[in-house]
């Protein structure tokens, strides 16, 4: 199915609908747009924020890159800098927030995520950096959390304070944490509250991957020194993270846009240039490291014990889950697909420039 605009950001699904978001005018008008998950046919095409200035934006993003996030009742869509806006499933917008400004050079990213009665926002300019807490129903600020731990990139140049990291909610003994990546360090937040919890230093910016959990571990990405990247395995603790709560760290071919994917006792990346690897999550050993081509910004998702790894020239990579390099199977599709693929209704749905793909075997 055609999809009008231009956008990065994947498509999300619940019901019968499919939401993602779009720009029009060289970004200065950003749309929802809504799909029908049976025949793909456009349900709307709303146009959300009206803008006279853009913002700038790397040559490789475009001005619709985050990804939308549901609820039972609504759809909630980002655009770094320009707004953020609540809408019902009929297409109706309740509210819309556009007071945070802070300025991220290379464009949106970062993807606004939900928990219970809040809307949780990464905002890391290379001028302000903070993360914030929206009330989900009528997008008024709970709280607001400025990023510590940012003396030595203040020396730096003014783009060493940016990041794009989605954040991770995760309980702890009882009590919900928000993970996530920013420039030189990676920090646990109170949910409640947005106190800074425990961080740990790194050196480095412009973080994208998003931190996962498992094994009583937190699997993030930062770097040793700027693009050069680094999985770490945590162990979550109080203020500055000990030396025997760093687990381990593995830094070669570690990739700089599509984020790790934790599957039982192993970890999965691909760099950006298309070099898979397999770690063991539990000691950061390398499993395998093997070569799938082409260039790759989305990230790898698991169905069923399969691995699907999509890259930019529509090329998709099926692997078997496991501590064996095994190709399933390989498919291609034209178009450049930036977006990660999204999972519904026993199909498997893939995003280019123009289009929607909905890929399922025949019933």
């Amino acid at each position: 199915m055609s999809v009008p605009g231009q956008g990065y950001s994947s498509p999300v699904i619940s019901g019968d609908q499919i939401w993602m978001t779009s720009a029009e005018k060289n970004g200065k008008s950003l749309h929802a747009i809504c799909l029908d998950l049976a025949t793909g046919n456009l349900l709307h095409n709303i146009e959300v924020i009206t803008t006279n200035y853009a913002g700038p934006r790397h040559r490789l993003n475009g001005y619709a890159s985050p990804t939308p996030v549901l609820d039972e009742e609504h759809v909630y869509v980002h655009f770094g800098p320009r707004g953020t806006v609540c809408l019902n499933r009929n297409g109706k917008i309740v509210w819309k927030n556009t007071e945070f400004k802070y300025n991220v050079i290379q464009g949106g990213a970062s993807s606004p995520i939900l928990h219970d009665d809040l809307l949780l926002l990464t905002c890391d300019g290379i001028d302000f950096q903070f993360i914030v807490a929206l009330e989900k129903r009528t997008g008024k600020v709970h709280w607001k959390q400025p990023r510590a731990h940012l003396e030595a990139a203040a020396k730096k140049r003014s783009i060493a304070k940016m990041s794009y990291s989605t954040p991770l909610i995760q309980p702890i003994n009882g009590a919900n944490q928000l993970v996530c990546s920013g420039a030189d360090h990676v920090a646990g937040y109170d949910l409640d509250t947005g106190k800074e919890l425990w961080w740990m230093p790194y050196d480095g910016f412009s973080i994208v991957g998003r931190p996962s959990y498992g094994n009583s571990l937190f699997y993030v990405v930062g770097s040793i020194r700027q693009d050069h990247f680094c999985v770490y395995a945590v162990r979550p603790g109080n203020g500055k993270l000990q030396e025997n709560e760093i687990v381990w760290a593995y830094s070669k071919s570690v990739p700089h846009v599509p984020s790790p994917l934790l599957v039982d006792n192993e970890i999965y990346f691909v760099h950006d240039g298309g070099v898979a690897t397999c770690l063991d999550a539990l000691t950061g050993k390398r499993i395998w490291q093997e070569r799938l081509g082409g260039n790759h910004d989305a990230s790898p998702i698991e169905i069923r014990g399969r691995l699907y790894f999509v890259n930019r020239e529509g090329k998709t990579t099926v692997l078997a889950a496991g501590r064996k390099f095994d190709v399933l199977a390989t498919n291609q599709l034209d178009g450049t697909f930036k977006a990660s693929p999204a999972v519904a209704d026993g199909a498997l749905f893939l995003r280019n420039g123009t289009h929607l793909f909905r890929i399922e075997a025949k019933r």
